[in-house]
């Protein structure tokens, strides 16, 4: 069966299936819509770089690296004590069987290791925090 439909001033031909056993139930004509959805611009302020600040753990952004994802430690490539540099691997994460390279974002010393290899952690967990 083939229906009309006309939408915005366009006419589309539509192929339809009526099922057997199912009686097929259109209406003549469909109403007028009773309203209209207008939209209006947004002003957007341009964004400002967000303040250090802590978080529910106590530990500010700057000085902890925080899990992406959540997931399970694999490797903990760092020693409390050790001088990092920017990029250097701290912590390998698996999850989905999928390994994520978590590296350091700021160059520093390591002051604590907070995960531990095979401990399941959160996204935005506190894997290493530095000094």
């Amino acid at each position: 069966m083939q229906l009309t439909l006309t939408i915005d001033g366009k006419k589309y031909v539509v192929d339809v299936e009526v099922v057997e056993g199912e009686e097929l139930r259109m209406p003549a004509s469909f109403p007028e819509p009773t309203s209209t959805i207008q939209s209006k611009p947004v002003m957007v302020s341009p964004l400002q770089p967000a303040a250090v600040t802590p978080v529910a753990d106590g530990l500010a952004d700057d000085k902890v690296c925080r899990s992406p994802i959540a997931g399970v430690v694999q490797r903990v490539n760092v020693q409390v004590g050790q001088k990092l540099q920017v990029d250097d691997l701290l912590v390998v994460l698996e999850a989905m069987k999928m390994e994520t390279n978590i590296t350091a974002h700021t160059a520093g010393i390591v002051k604590k290791i907070l995960a531990t290899p095979g401990e399941a952690v959160k996204s935005g967990q506190a894997l290493i925090e530095f000094q």
